[in-house]
């Protein structure tokens, strides 16, 4: 199960995630992005201490955003992953093609 919520802090759009990311949920996420992406917004934040597992299908849904958020100039950060989740990203490479920080601090620093 998964649980979006989409927080506006400071100018800021944070999708915080809860629960699991799977095939079954993961057009959840990809809806969620999509839509601050359509309201323009230039920086997203991604709130993931929550986030208990990712599969590919979610993994899929942040590198869906790759390219064209880079032409467009629009800043994804991914935050707080626990350990076991942030490993997958690491087994996978993902940590050297997207932006994810230990913590929302580091994360906002980022953005200043």
């Amino acid at each position: 199960m998964l649980e979006i919520k989409n927080i506006k802090e400071n100018n800021h759009d944070i999708l915080l995630l809860e629960g699991e990311v799977d095939a079954s949920n993961s057009v959840e996420l990809d809806s969620s992005i999509q839509q601050l992406s359509e309201e323009g917004a230039t920086v997203i934040l991604v709130d993931a201490s929550g986030l208990e597992y990712i599969s590919s299908a979610g993994l899929g849904v942040f590198m869906s955003y790759l390219e064209d958020f880079q032409e467009r100039n629009v800043k994804m950060i991914i935050f707080g992953l626990k350990e076991k989740v942030h490993q997958v990203f690491v087994i996978l490479g993902l940590d050297k093609l997207m932006n994810i920080k230990k913590s929302k601090e580091e994360a906002l620093e980022e953005v200043k």
